[in-house]
């Protein structure tokens, strides 16, 4: 009997979590991407990997620090499509294709989370998709 009440207990969270998942998709975005840019869960977003390609051309800019700005045009729009800002953001994940660029990395970030910034990782990968140098993810709560 108390396995079958643990169990019930525990299809009705799933089941409400479930319920309770929304899909963030910005206009801007190409609808034929085969990942959602953010998905809504209750109070937490959390965004895909953005990198910096430009949204309408595909491509990335020659710059690396404009293509960290692009890449957080990008979390912006998330963000913003959910109702939040750079201020929800309570976890990032940087990864970077060459970690001497950390230092140009760091200058633009911190443009972005001027104070009470969220936790972060950094790490140093072989390859990104394309020509991308950089990806970031952002997990935010309202």
């Amino acid at each position: 009997m108390f396995k079958n009440l643990l169990l019930l207990v525990a299809l009705v969270a799933v089941s409400a979590a479930a319920a309770d998942k929304k899909i963030i998709y910005p206009s801007e975005f190409r609808a034929d991407m085969p990942f959602s840019p953010g998905v809504l869960v209750g109070d937490t977003l959390y965004c895909a990997g953005q990198t910096g390609g430009d949204l309408k051309t595909g491509e990335y800019p020659a710059d690396f620090e404009a293509e960290v700005h692009q890449t957080f045009k990008r979390i912006g729009l998330i963000l913003k499509a959910a109702g939040m800002d750079f201020e929800n953001a309570v976890d990032v994940k940087v990864y970077l294709t060459d970690i001497a660029d950390f230092p140009k990395m760091n200058g633009v970030y911190t443009q972005y989370f001027k104070k009470d910034r969220p936790a972060r990782t950094t790490v140093a990968i072989a390859s990104l998709v394309g020509k991308a140098r950089i990806e970031i993810t952002v997990t935010a709560r309202k």
